[in-house]
This record gives structure tokens, C-alpha cells and sequence, in this order.
């Protein structure tokens, strides 16, 4: 609780202040020039088109606004072409489990690997680690920050529902997602939802957009319109479904929906 001062602390404090001014600031102590101010974030809003591409280093051959690329596979140059271009750009930044392909891969100490999920050469996180995970995460950040990035994709943040070898709560869930969004927030960089429908409404507000994987297939995009509503993109993809089946739900919803290979890389169909 914030103490209030008495009358005489207060008449102490404006003497003392008069005296410095008077005396040319304490004796001319330089404080140095002050901290550059955090640059604004950005804001994707509803029906924006994008590209996704996480295979291999991006091809900018795509006529878009928005692209959403590796961020340990692009260079700072490829993001300034990107810029350069017109173009906003996105890293995609794995979350929630360990790769053993990533050049980080040795700072994660083995009792935060869980069981793996699916996809060669990773493994779920302990996401209740916490104190363990927040620096490796932050130094990700750093990358995506120092490679002039606009926005983060993190992946993998719905691990509580899932087989990971540790007994995941959503409350842990909501814990570290919120986490997760405060790095990038700190580092000026914007940061999507991926996925996790059930947390949507407790974490609209926490998140600048929302990145969504075949809701039309499974019939869940509805789900994703509190973003809409709040006046943040969605950035769908759909996989097996054809456009002509999804495109006019997305359209509706306000979503910004295409078609792409599961290998996510240069090919899309777009509504």
C-alpha cells in the first residue's frame, strides 16, 4: 500500500527543490540522455491477407501485407527486404516444446523435456518451469526484436491439452501464455494467439491477433470472432478443406483465410 506524505514532508520536499534549482541541479550531475521511448505496436486488423511460410528462408514473391516466417531461418536482411516491400513481418517462434534442431537447443536442461509431440525432433515443454523457460524464451525474443520483426508467432501454447509427459493445468496454461505475450510486449514486438480456442475469452486482451489452424474443419471458427470483434486479425489456414467450402464462412467472419500445404511453404490459395 502506498503511503501518503504529511504536510511537513511535503513543505521539506519544496524547499529542497527550490535549493536545487537554485544551486543549478546539484551540482551539475548529468544524468544522461533518457530511455528512447518503446516503439508503438502493431495492430493487424480484421481481413488483412498474409502469407505463411516456415519452409526454409522466406520467397517474398507473395503480393501481401503480412508474412509470417521462421525467425531462426530468416536473416535481419530478409526481414528489411520484406520492409522494404511494404510488407509487415511475423517470427515464428516455437513455445511450448523443445527442437533439437534449433541453435538453442543445449539451454534447455532435460528435466523441462516432456514426451514428444508428433513432429521429429521435438518434445513438449514443462511450461510450469517458469523461471527455467522465461530467459530462453526472452533471448528468442531478443532475436526476433533485433532482427527488426513487427510481430511474434508463438507456437505450441495449448500444451495442457495435450500428451506431454507433465500434468498441465489450462490455469498453468494461462499462466504461461500470459507470460508469453509480456516478453513480446516488453521488446515493442506484437503477438498472436496460436490456436488454444477454449482460452480465447481470457486472453482476447492479452494478445494483438490470432493465428488459427483448420477451425473450419472442425467447426470451431466461431470461436475466434472475440478477436474480430476487438478489431484484431485472425490469420486462418486450412489444410485439407477446398476454398469453396470455407472462403464464404471466412469471408462472413472476417477472417484472413487461405489454403496451404501442411509443409507450409511458398504455395496458398487465398479466399
Amino acid at each position: 500500500m502506498r503511503r501518503g506524505r504529511g504536510p511537513a514532508a511535503v513543505l521539506s520536499a519544496l524547499l529542497l527543490a527550490v535549493l536545487t534549482a537554485c544551486s543549478g541541479g546539484g551540482g551539475g550531475e548529468d544524468r544522461g540522455p533518457d530511455p528512447a521511448p518503446r516503439r508503438a505496436l502493431w495492430q493487424p486488423r480484421p481481413g488483412l491477407a498474409w502469407q505463411w511460410q516456415l519452409d526454409g528462408r522466406v520467397d517474398p514473391s507473395a503480393d501481401v501485407p503480412v508474412y509470417d516466417i521462421d525467425g531462426f531461418e530468416n536473416s535481419a536482411a530478409d526481414v528489411a527486404r520484406l520492409h522494404r516491400a511494404g510488407r509487415k513481418v511475423i517470427c515464428y517462434v516455437n513455445v511450448g516444446a523443445w527442437e533439437s534442431f534449433r541453435p538453442d537447443r543445449n539451454d534447455f536442461p532435460r528435466a523441462v523435456l516432456g514426451a514428444p509431440n508428433g513432429w521429429r525432433g521435438e518434445r513438449w515443454l514443462d511450461i510450469r518451469r517458469v523461471s527455467v523457460l522465461r530467459p530462453i524464451m526472452e533471448r528468442r525474443f531478443d532475436m526476433c526484436r533485433d532482427k527488426g520483426f513487427d510481430a511474434v508467432e508463438p507456437d505450441l501454447v495449448e500444451g495442457y491439452g495435450n500428451e506431454t509427459g507433465f500434468p498441465l493445468t489450462a490455469r498453468d496454461q494461462l499462466a504461461y501464455n500470459r507470460m508469453i505475450a509480456e516478453i513480446a510486449h516488453e521488446r515493442g514486438l506484437s503477438v498472436g494467439l496460436k490456436n488454444d480456442l477454449p482460452q480465447i475469452p481470457q486472453l482476447v486482451d492479452d494478445f494483438d491477433f490470432a493465428v488459427n489452424e483448420e477451425c473450419a474443419q472442425y467447426g470451431e471458427c466461431e470461436r475466434l470472432t472475440p478477436f474480430v470483434e476487438a478489431g484484431k486479425a485472425v490469420f486462418h489456414v486450412e489444410y485439407a478443406e477446398p476454398t469453396g467450402r470455407f472462403c464464404p464462412q471466412s469471408r462472413r467472419l472476417g477472417l484472413s483465410s487461405m489454403l496451404k500445404k501442411p509443409e507450409l511453404g511458398v504455395w496458398r490459395r487465398a479466399c
